[in-house]
């Protein structure tokens, strides 16, 4: 490739920008004006949007009020992940400081599933006796049980990001995938973060809702979401929060995670969140919830030493099913022939079906679903996409297979009986095969950028992390330098990786291939794909280069 940039629009970028390789980059977000372009190298809590722009606050902050103000009894309904949890604790936390004690539920994902199921529902209705039932991270598609629970004479609220289906449930519904709002990139806990600022704009109290940026930091980046628009914001803003958290809770997940500062997106989506998610994964996600709202330093200790070894657990598990999904896959998935991917099981444990479906997605290059299915023949399974893909539209037309599925474009859940197994997988594989030609099938890498050895440096280092919040919507670039020569043979560091001494004429730069030791290094000199970090090493900062992938030297037009 070669780096080509758009027309500036008439954007001083010298005066906004002093690296021309971030400029050129920052172009292609085809911003419209030099504040469009400050604000997103700079996002400030002054320019979140008014929260009432969302369709159906207006309506969800009366019904609160009217709550608080005649004493009822309010049940937060949540879901077992970090945005459900981190959702219930955030708005349980304003609760309070309104004067109202709301209850807390978390369904049993083994034994109730995920949302608004009869089962939870039952429990809940029957532990608390609410007036005012708030569904935060789900209800959207349950139609039926939001029915049942008005029958009983409670009121609800649903608070949800999840994909509305072509009926929506009969309730007061805050859910921004169903107006033209501009908002469908929240998670719930973004959108929790918006209803609190509604209420306290429309009713004033002694509450500093920036601190509570920690927990919205913590759920937008483990959803997955865009990072773009208020989720920038939320993560810049709450990652910052994380470090200096004043909840007990996260400073010892902080400590037991081996986080250290800054808090990067990475840190939340591979160390923080995935410990947060341990507990619901394997069984209740109560301990991550009390984690998150405990005021007791021994407390929040012991708890997160707890979803520590639970989040090992989690990962053995993980390991024999991705084991067993493996020797499956040798026996019958033919490249050539399959666009998706399928599995199921006796015994796989539903609660970590998702990462698994993920890794097998990721190296496949696969739509995949995988199932769990109890003694009875009853089966729970976990989707992962891949670009180009909405996975929830392929589960759409799976008629007769599924039992329940829900989701969005990403990922998706669903329930079926073992028996409909392989005429689901027919379904499942003819309908993303729609959506994906052959050449979708092929991962791609997506350079941003040819750049010399020589060109990084501090200066371009500085700029690059201006971009910062990475993840979803927003990915590190990744930058290319051609016809570079190993400056000495390759050093296996840590079993499976290679430390690279890097040499582009005068130029040496230190690289670190993760996975690299089993690769097959082609001939030199190479071209080179990689990302840029910082590294303190003894009291030295200093950058690595993170090798995305290398081939023998090539044209790059």
């Amino acid at each position: 490739m070669r780096d080509v940039a758009p027309p500036n629009n008439g954007i001083p970028w010298p005066d906004l920008c002093r690296s021309d390789c971030i400029a050129r980059l920052l172009q292609r977000h085809n911003f419209k004006c030099a504040d469009d372009v400050r604000a997103f190298l700079n996002p400030r809590l002054a320019a979140l949007a008014d929260p009432f722009l969302i369709g159906g606050m207006h309506d969800a902050v009366e019904r609160i009020f009217h709550a608080i103000d005649h004493r009822q009894r309010v049940v937060l309904f949540g879901d077992y992940d970090v945005d459900g949890v981190t959702s219930l604790a955030l708005l349980s936390e304003i609760l309070r400081a309104y004067g109202n004690e709301p209850a807390l539920f978390l369904p049993l994902r083994m034994e109730e599933g995920y949302g608004l199921s009869a089962e939870g529902v039952a429990r809940c209705l029957h532990q608390h006796n609410p007036e005012l039932l708030i569904a935060i991270d789900c209800g959207t598609s349950s139609l039926a049980e939001i029915d049942s629970i008005k029958r009983a004479g409670i009121d609800v609220i649903v608070l949800d990001h999840h994909e509305p289906k072509s009926e929506l449930p009969d309730c007061l519904l805050v859910n921004s995938k169903t107006t033209n709002s501009g908002f469908d990139y929240l998670c719930s806990v973004g959108l929790t973060f918006k209803l609190c600022h509604a209420l306290l704009k429309t009713r004033r109290i002694d509450f500093d809702l920036k601190t509570a940026l920690d927990l919205v930091a913590l759920g937008t980046v483990a959803d997955i979401v865009p990072l773009h628009g208020d989720n920038r914001v939320f993560v810049k803003s709450g990652s910052t929060m994380i470090e200096r958290s004043r909840r007990p809770g996260v400073a010892k997940l902080i400590e037991v995670a081996g986080v250290t500062p800054p808090v990067m997106p990475d840190d939340i989506g591979f160390r923080l969140g995935p410990r947060l998610n341990a507990a619901g994964r394997l069984a209740t996600a109560e301990k991550a919830l009390r984690l998150l709202i405990t005021d007791s330093l021994i407390e929040a200790e012991e708890l997160a030493r707890e979803l520590d070894a639970q989040n090992r657990e989690r990962q053995e598990v993980e390991k024999q099913i991705l084991q067993q999904a493996e020797e499956e896959l040798a026996k019958n998935f033919d490249a050539s022939r399959d666009a998706g991917i399928v599995l199921g099981a006796r015994g796989w444990h539903p609660g970590v079906l998702g990462i698994v479906a993920s890794r097998i997605s990721r190296k496949y290059y696969r739509p995949t679903i995988i199932v769990g299915f109890d003694e009875s023949g009853a089966g729970k399974g976990s989707g992962r996409s891949i670009e180009g893909c909405s996975i929830v539209q392929a589960l759409s037309e799976c008629s007769g297979a599924l039992e329940k599925f829900g989701g969005h474009e990403m990922a998706a859940g669903v329930n079926l009986r073992e028996e409909n197994l392989p005429k689901f997988r027919e379904q499942f594989l003819d309908a993303v095969r729609q959506q994906l030609s052959d050449e979708g099938l092929g991962p791609r890498l997506h350079l941003d950028a040819e750049i010399a050895l020589a060109e990084i440096n501090f200066d371009l280092l500085h700029w690059h992390e201006m971009l910062q919040p990475f993840g979803n919507g927003n990915p590190q670039p990744i930058f290319v330098s051609s016809a570079v020569e190993a400056a000495r043979p390759p050093r296996v560091v840590g079993e499976r990786h290679l430390e690279l001494r890097l040499r582009q004429r005068n130029w040496y730069q230190r690289a670190i291939f993760f996975d690299g030791a089993a690769a097959e290094l082609p001939p030199a000199p190479w071209d080179v794909a990689f990302r840029i970090y910082t590294n303190v090493y003894e009291g030295e900062t200093r950058i690595d280069l993170h090798v995305q992938a290398l081939r023998s030297a090539a044209s790059l037009d």
